[in-house]
């Protein structure tokens, strides 16, 4: 219809104002990487099967329904084809290596390679158990439900949102941080966009030649990242500090030295029972210095925020859902050790506790109290 288009071209073009109104609903990026640290914690305290796979059952729920449409946010995939590796690279190696775990069902029986005196306590092959499989598959169950909550912290807060909400003192390390976080998401992306290139062409994107092929684009196209980045941060000041006094810079190395030392000593006394008087009241007045001291540091650091991410409610119940499925199965591991660690002597079929799952839900509250992600925007031809 003329130099305006159709009605339907004109109602689908995204307004100038999209980007303002996304910015101002979306979520703080450290509110998603505290929940899903959370999470991570949560999956340490146990090693039960059915409760590892309800907590990777409730990431991977969030980040389908939040996930935005971004190139760093298809990392998610990558992640759970590493926890997938790691379980199989352990039950290799427990089928090869033998495990310490004594067993009666024997599953088969490798050819056994003797070995030197020096070498007592490993073996090669042997017989292996279901009771050692078992152990095993429940052991690398936990680092792998572990991979996917930070897969899901990848897949869902924004990495150059997240290094702007970094205090003054930690900037420059934030961005190295931030920079190493996005190493893989963005490699994952050029291997996709290079393998769909190829594809186009007819020629071939799988096997050892593919890779091959593929493996040199992407290297250069990193290099290249790598020294526009160099370029960009030196362009901005990257690095540049502000005069303080010395009696300011003092004060600022005591404080943090002694809030982390705080800190350490507080977890140590939480985690042991004969500090269990001392573990709170030392962790929080190191944590107490720890802050007073970043907050100092961050006097050194000449930078300014544009449009700041806000710490609104949502980002305190999504953070709060995380914490409380740590907690909770903390205190489920405190009380009842049997349901979260079920044993594999005598070899049995793990159980579901109740009231512990029902603790995992709880980790579902982001995906009904964050906003969704904006649809892909799709312009109709005139």
């Amino acid at each position: 219809m003329g130099a305006g288009g159709t009605p339907s071209a004109r109602a689908s073009a995204p307004t100038p104002a999209a980007p303002h109104r996304h910015r101002a609903t979306a979520l703080h990026p450290g509110a998603w990487w505290l929940w899903a640290l959370s999470l991570g914690t949560a999956a340490t305290r146990t090693t039960n099967p059915l409760l590892l796979a309800l907590l990777v059952a409730v990431s991977a729920y969030v980040v389908v329904t939040r996930r935005p449409h971004a190139p760093w946010s298809r990392s998610y995939g990558a992640f759970v084809k590493l926890a997938l590796a790691v379980l199989l690279v352990r039950l290799l190696f427990t089928t090869l290596l033998g495990s310490p775990i004594p067993g009666t069902h024997t599953l088969l029986t490798l050819p056994e390679v003797p070995l030197p005196d020096w070498a007592q306590g490993i073996r090669l092959g042997g017989r292996v158990t279901a009771e050692g499989l078992t152990f095993a598959l429940y052991d690398a169950m936990k680092l792998a439900t572990l991979l996917i909550c930070v897969g899901a912290a990848n897949a869902l807060a924004n990495p150059s949102r997240l290094l702007k909400s970094l205090p003054g003192a930690l900037y420059e390390m934030g961005v190295a941080v931030v920079v190493a976080l996005t190493f893989a998401p963005n490699l994952i992306a050029d291997v996709h966009r290079l393998r769909a290139a190829r594809r186009l062409r007819g020629r071939p994107d799988r096997g050892v030649r593919g890779l091959l092929q593929v493996g040199l684009p992407v290297l250069e196209g990193a290099l290249e990242r790598s020294v526009a980045l160099a370029a960009a941060m030196d362009a901005r000041g990257y690095g540049r500090t502000a005069q303080v006094p010395a009696r300011v810079r003092r004060t600022t190395a005591a404080l943090t030295l002694g809030g982390l030392l705080g800190v350490c000593a507080g977890t140590y006394g939480l985690l042991t029972a004969a500090g269990g008087t001392y573990g709170i009241p030392v962790l929080l007045a190191g944590v107490a210095a720890a802050v007073a001291g970043l907050w100092l540091g961050g006097r050194r650091t000449v930078r300014t925020r544009y449009r700041p991410d806000r710490w609104d409610a949502r980002a305190w119940l999504v953070t709060a859902s995380g914490a409380t499925v740590a907690a909770l199965l903390l205190l489920a591991a405190a009380r009842d050790p049997a349901a979260l660690h079920p044993g594999v002597i005598p070899l049995t079929a793990p159980t579901l506790p109740l009231w512990p799952a029902a603790a995992v839900l709880v980790g579902l509250l982001p995906a009904f109290v964050t906003p969704a992600p904006d649809p892909v925007s799709t312009k109709e031809p005139s």
